[in-house]
């Protein structure tokens, strides 16, 4: 079973964003009221045997069993009696509500932190329609249960062979845009983990120079998405604190500054994606490094890590190699730019040295481009060890971005650094 989710835009009337804020807040208040179970039923077996609390007692019977998922959804039809306005939800979005609530208490039981929280005014900025019979998208029309149609800007069309399992309503920037998530799935069976070939391989190395090279010599510049917009982004920041806080005025200052963090986000995102798809253009093997990204955050140069989004980067090529049918695979980074990839020997050198020079065997060639020689070097070796070496990749299934990619092909094609930049 494959199943992905696709991201629209959608455009409702006053009517139904009134209406999608009050399922929204309604969908707060199950999640509290929900929550508040849990944790009175905690604190009530918090209390030693021998004693009680001083400051306050819950007065929660011994055999009461624990508020599970199912035992707080079959009190919803008791709840719809008792607060009337629960009705006018979906059933199966609030059910879907609990449901993420004992999602989140599920991960913290595992993980051992990140306990539940209350949702104040505003957080709660989505919930899912978890079943539907029919497609509910006819044309550029998205028919959803009790909202009625509304309009929806489909760039890319549902791919043939799959239909839409549950479909997610999601507000941003401030509430002035909603979108959809859809999820789609279909009975085509495709490899998780393609198998590697031994031809057209490359190695990765990501910087803030240039934001990748690879060991055949390309580079992509590094675009400073947030750096460029700065400027701007302070001074409209700036208007904003000027204004009274919770006035309209106030509010319309919030709603620039949040579009203008939005704009930022999906420009960098795009190029993100753009490059992921030129290098699965060049190469059926790709290897990265296995970086610290939260480390990398900490650092001095915090700003530029976060700009330039490694992370972000790193999984987003990730997924575009399996939908492409190219094998993928992080190596690790310790030592990558302080090795030659030629002799192995250990070539030390500082952040402000950017030419690697073996002094053992003479190979002289860009830093980033060792470094990037010796990621490869490290996935060849762990592909031979692990015996993956093959001649077949995962097929493709039709979706949409693999096979449609004349329209950006021509554009922003990687530099080279000997010769003309490649046409």
């Amino acid at each position: 079973m494959l199943t992905m989710n696709y991201t629209y835009r959608i455009y409702p009337n006053v009517v139904q964003q009134t209406e999608l804020r009050s399922w929204l807040e309604t969908c707060r208040g199950v999640y509290n009221y929900a929550l508040r179970e849990l944790k009175d039923w905690i604190a009530s077996r918090k209390c030693s045997i021998d004693r009680c609390s001083l400051e306050k007692e819950y007065i929660i019977p011994a055999d009461e069993p624990f508020p599970s998922y199912h035992r707080q959804q079959n009190n919803l039809p008791k709840a719809k009696k008792q607060f009337p306005h629960l009705g006018k939800v979906h059933s199966q979005v609030l059910q879907t509500t609990i449901r993420r609530l004992h999602d989140t208490w599920e991960v913290f039981q595992k993980r051992g932190y990140g306990f539940p929280r209350f949702k104040k005014f505003g957080q709660f900025k989505s919930f899912v329609f978890p079943q539907f019979t029919d497609n509910p998208i006819n044309g550029f029309i998205i028919k959803l249960p009790k909202i009625g149609e509304v309009p929806i800007k489909l760039h890319r069309p549902i791919p043939n062979g799959f239909k839409v399992k549950q479909v997610r309503v999601l507000l941003r920037v401030r509430g002035t845009q909603w979108y959809v998530v859809v999820t789609i799935e279909s009975d085509i069976s495709v490899p998780d983990v393609p198998v590697p070939v031994h031809v057209r391989a490359i190695g990765i190395d990501l910087g803030l120079e240039r934001f990748l090279t690879a060991s055949d010599g390309s580079f992509q510049e590094r675009p400073q998405f947030f750096k460029s917009m700065q400027r701007k982004l302070k001074l409209l920041q700036r208007r904003a604190a000027r204004k009274q806080k919770g006035s309209q005025n106030w509010q319309k200052a919030q709603v620039e500054v949040a579009r203008m963090h939005h704009r930022i986000a999906n420009r960098r995102k795009d190029f993100h994606l753009k490059t992921a798809h030129q290098l699965c253009d060049r190469a059926q093997t790709i290897f990265a490094e296995d970086l610290n990204v939260k480390g990398l955050t900490r650092g001095m140069l915090r700003k530029d890590c976060v700009d330039a989004a490694f992370g972000q980067f790193l999984s987003l090529t990730e997924w575009v190699c399996w939908k492409r049918g190219v094998y993928f695979a992080k190596v690790n980074p310790n030592g990558t730019s302080q090795t030659c990839p030629n002799c192995l020997a250990t070539v030390s050198k500082g952040l402000e040295v950017r030419e690697h020079h073996c002094p053992e065997c003479g190979y002289r060639t860009h830093r980033d481009r060792a470094a990037a020689e010796m990621v490869l070097d490290r996935g060849l070796e762990n592909v031979v060890s692990q015996g993956l070496w093959g001649t077949e990749t995962a097929c493709q299934v039709g979706l949409s971005g693999v096979y449609d990619l004349d329209k950006w092909r021509g554009a922003g094609i990687l530099n080279r650094e000997v010769g003309k930049p490649a046409l």
